[in-house]
């Protein structure tokens, strides 16, 4: 664990993990870089696996900027630069997803490729309204009521529930709600067929409400694999972890 200060002076909590190939990884708001524990645990051992919390998130400190989209991305920019890392695959989770396509649009410069997992390049319909209601709950500072649902539905067993929830509680609500709020407006499917880069899309086969998404990146995204997982819903980086781990291995090497 180690931090870098940002250009506007937020403090960012971050891991880097192996030699070799790049690959950040971007979490959803609430959570954490924990959630991300397994991919850190197997990739690593092959791969430079470069993890961080958000602003307002986890051990990362409280931004006085609202959170956008693109702040987030250029404080990943900020961190490769810190790093000395020129150019890596970005893998996004759920929202996290929409921030990893953002640098495929915005730094395609500075990317490899992409990993979306679980995500999508809009949000509407019960999907909308499940990112309204942490939005909602985060403005009324109900952070331990979110961890609590967000921690169980993440966590595999007793161990991981505990690590998610101790993170999650340490996060920062004005900036929490900032993430969601970002999250219900951003749009960026009429862009996806700019995007040159590879892309692995991985979703659950029981995540029904994800695949008319996963359809849409599929149609749109001009170099894209669609790799639906059988077992799991929505929780793949925890639940699916070993076939998810398989399938980034199988496709950075493709590349």
């Amino acid at each position: 664990m180690a931090y870098f200060e940002t250009a506007d002076g937020v403090s960012l909590n971050y891991t880097v993990s192996g030699e070799g190939v790049p690959i950040v990884f971007i979490h959803p708001p609430l959570l954490t870089s924990v959630n991300f524990t397994y991919q850190v645990d197997e990739l690593s051992k092959s791969y430079k696996v470069i993890t961080f919390d958000i602003r307002g998130h986890g051990k990362s400190y409280y931004s006085r900027f609202p959170l956008t989209y693109p702040l987030i991305v250029e404080d990943i920019k900020q961190l490769l630069d810190h790093i000395g890392i020129n150019k890596t695959y970005v893998c996004g989770y759920s929202t996290g997803g929409s921030i990893g396509l953002e640098f495929l649009l915005s730094l395609s410069d500075r990317a490899l490729g992409g990993i979306i997992i679980s995500g999508m390049s809009e949000a509407h319909g019960v999907l909308k309204d499940k990112i309204e209601l942490g939005r909602s709950l985060a403005a009324q500072d109900a952070i331990p009521l979110i961890a609590l649902s967000v921690s169980k539905t993440n966590s595999n067993n007793n161990e991981m529930f505990q690590l998610l929830l101790t993170s999650s509680l340490k996060g920062n609500a004005i900036n929490i709600k900032q993430y969601y709020a970002y999250s219900l407006k951003y749009n960026c499917t009429n862009q996806l067929h700019t995007i040159n880069l590879p892309v692995l899309l991985v979703y659950g086969k029981k995540d029904r409400q994800l695949h008319s998404y996963a359809k849409l990146l599929h149609r749109k995204l001009e170099h894209n694999q669609l790799k639906i997982i059988d077992h799991v819903k929505h929780q793949i980086p925890t639940k699916a972890a070993n076939e998810l781990n398989q399938l980034m291995k199988e496709f950075i090497s493709n590349q």
